[in-house]
């Protein structure tokens, strides 16, 4: 497929990237600083732009198939204004499927409760996670695109691809021991699964060990 991948250079926009081109997609990479990307691949063309400004990203995003915005930002008038061009732009170059890298902080750990909103949730962390979930929020309203948000496990950090992982919806996936992890390559894989085989439409899905 054709897809523009936003935020390809970022922690997990990396591995996605990777993942994509690794499986023979043809990725247009878009991104602050293009020096960052150091891999050379014939699929992959890398593009430098303002993703909060929408008329930059339209010629970008034009003639792909997909986007998926690996977007980052820790405060939420930054994210908010960034996914909502992301948004637009999407709309307006005439793509129908955006998928969204998400946090785990908008997960519910108990029935109505958020991890963002437990008193043990790391206060260093708190301005990221809420600057997510509510770019979260904004995706969730787009009836007129295909939308899939991924959040990843309460953990997520470089690790092994095994391709073996376990799907939730809004809910924290926890192992035996109460943990809920998951590394950047197998988040990844989840993704472009989803890319390739749409199963989570207007949907917010998880995955963790």
């Amino acid at each position: 497929m054709k897809v523009a991948i936003i935020g390809a250079s970022g922690f997990i926009g990396t591995a996605i990237l990777n993942e994509a081109l690794n499986r023979g997609h043809e990725v247009t990479a878009i991104v602050r600083n293009p020096e960052k990307i150091t891999v050379k691949n014939t699929h992959l063309t890398v593009k430098a732009a303002d993703v909060t400004d929408e008329t930059t990203l339209i010629p970008l995003l034009t003639g792909n198939q997909a986007v998926i915005s690996a977007y980052n930002a820790h405060d939420t008038d930054t994210y908010v204004k960034a996914i909502n061009a992301i948004i637009a732009a999407t709309k307006k170059a005439g793509i129908k499927r955006l998928i969204a890298v998400s946090g785990a902080g908008s997960l519910e750990i108990a029935p109505g409760v958020q991890l963002l909103d437990t008193p043990q949730f790391p206060a260093e962390w708190k301005a990221g996670a809420t600057a997510t979930r509510e770019a979260f929020y904004v995706i969730r309203q787009q009836n007129d695109l295909d939308w899939t948000v991924i959040s990843p496990a309460m953990m997520i950090a470089p690790g092994e691809r095994t391709g073996k992982f376990r799907l939730g919806k809004d809910q924290v996936v926890l192992d035996e021991k109460g943990e809920s992890k998951i590394s950047t390559a197998d988040y990844a894989v989840a993704l472009i699964n989803e890319l390739e085989q749409p199963q989570h439409i207007k949907q917010r899905f998880t995955l963790a060990y």
